[in-house]
């Protein structure tokens, strides 16, 4: 394989064809349900949908046999599957080996803090960078992994056969994904590769594969204390206030002053080996772990110690409470005792921490012996596991320093992610022999979620051209089976 010719193929066809196609799809509003609950009759996600089929379709025809179809089932949202059948194979050699290329379409909602000149769903390319949300998180996906088999296909080079899923459920827990998966069963097979486009990078300058990413549970928590509100001056001191109810929950589970989660039940021992590449990050990185992050002039990271952020962010179960509800905008806040709050909470726990029994421990946690008889509910929201990699087979981890060396020109870097990705978790537990590649784009200061997200083009373009090598390989590797 070329790889000079791989990376012209790969780097022309996103100038040409992927960025527009992001420009637009960075227009649609498609929010994940969890964030629209009219998703359908917005009908944003099927936008989203028949623009990346429609590409898609477009450049099948260069994979000769490849399908794609748009799975519905009843009450869910939708699933793009495409089949590429095995391409090059020598006779049958290597037919029973299957790759699954993973991402997401549906979108975080808009968040405040945009600059001025940048939207949500207002795309601007400035440098290398394409602003808006979903570019890196991730609605690239689809189109670098195309990118990827035919970047092989333009050389000739074989491949085993591959299934690509884009779900449109993930920022919302992926709760429909694994009623595809099971509907699916029978044609995406025993995958011994996963490919998933959906993670972060420590930084721009090498390949960063993630090595773990934490479960989340969570939801929506309301302490009420009366029918209506009250005059304050007439019920404070008598009423407990449904703030300081709240305040009152919360401290069971965090420290106030340390943000420490403090029931033991929601930690893991984290594995000697994740501590020492914890290390290595923190060396990498140095500061860059936190100077990423927009901190107002005088603010500290939690900890001094770079190799505790990076494991705090990594193996440690932590929490974010990410919504209120009950309290009026303060131009229209009045005197008055309120009768409930709400709050959504967002905590993330360790990898391999089962996040249903996590779920289900934070609710009796939050909800037994409330304060002074407050009426209190936790309804919870998500609940899912985590993902710690298995070994990587010497071959995978061979080609990703090499990979990471011809396209990045540094080696290749390992570190665990904070964030979730169920569909991993999923498949981790029922392919336990597959091997994965986990990677993105989310790199310093890209800001997924929040204000001012954005795909960093050069290294959309490097993480395509390294899963055509590593795609390459595997059937190599299959081949000798």
């Amino acid at each position: 394989m070329d790889t000079s010719r791989i990376t012209s193929f790969v780097s022309g066809l996103w100038d040409a064809e992927i960025v527009p196609q992001l420009v637009e799809y960075i227009r649609i509003p498609n929010k994940s349900p969890m964030f629209d609950k009219d998703w359908r009759e917005h009908g944003y996600m099927d936008q989203a949908v028949k623009l990346m089929s429609t590409w898609a379709n477009s450049k099948l025809g260069a994979l000769a046999g490849a399908t794609l179809e748009v799975v519905q089932l009843e009450g869910r949202t939708p699933l793009i599957y495409i089949d590429v059948p095995a391409q090059g194979l020598n006779g049958d050699k290597g037919t029973d080996e299957t790759v699954v290329l993973y991402g997401h379409l549906d979108k975080q909602p808009e968040m405040t803090g945009w600059a001025d000149d940048l939207g949500p769903w207002k795309p601007v390319i400035k440098g290398d960078k394409l602003y808006g949300r979903g570019g890196a998180d991730d609605g690239y996906a689809i189109f670098g992994s195309l990118a990827a088999l035919l970047a092989l296909r333009d050389q000739g080079v074989p491949h085993a056969r591959c299934v690509i899923l884009i779900e449109a459920c993930e920022e919302s827990g992926s709760y429909d994904l694994p009623y595809y998966v099971d509907h699916l069963a029978d044609r995406i097979g025993n995958p011994a590769l996963v490919v998933c486009l959906d993670s972060g990078c420590g930084n721009y300058d090498q390949l960063w594969l993630t090595t773990s990413l934490r479960g989340m549970t969570g939801g929506n928590l309301t302490v009420q204390v009366l029918e209506e509100g009250v005059h304050s001056g007439d019920a404070s001191g008598v009423v407990p206030s449904s703030f300081r109810v709240m305040r009152d929950l919360l401290s069971r589970l965090e420290d106030e002053d340390t943000g420490k989660i403090l029931p033991k039940e929601l930690y893991v021992e984290i594995p000697s080996q994740r501590v020492e590449q914890a290390r290595k990050s923190a060396e990498v990185l140095g500061t860059a772990i936190y100077d990423k992050f927009p901190f107002v002039e005088g603010m500290k990271p939690a900890a001094d110690d770079l190799t505790e952020l990076v494991l705090n962010r990594t193996w440690r179960p932590q929490l974010s409470v990410t919504g209120i509800g009950g309290m009026p905008p303060l131009d229209s806040a009045g005197n008055v005792l309120r009768p409930k709050t709400s709050v959504k909470l967002s905590l993330r726990v360790p990898p391999t921490l089962n996040g249903a029994e996590a779920g289900q421990f934070l609710k009796q946690l939050l909800e037994k012996d409330p304060p002074y008889g407050a009426k209190v509910s936790f309804d919870l929201e998500k609940d899912g596991s985590g993902w710690n990699a298995p070994q990587l087979s010497p071959w995978l981890e061979e080609t990703v320093a090499q990979a990471s060396q011809d396209y990045f020109g540094q080696p290749a870097a390992y570190m665990g992610e904070g964030g979730s990705i169920p569909f991993m978790g999923m498949l981790g537990e029922k392919f336990p022999k597959a091997q994965f590649l986990i990677t993105g784009v989310l790199g310093p200061h890209s800001n997924a979620h929040g204000p001012n997200e954005f795909l960093h083009i050069p290294t959309g373009k490097r993480v395509s051209m390294v899963v055509a090598s590593v795609v390459a390989r595997h059937f190599q590797e299959a081949s000798r089976a």
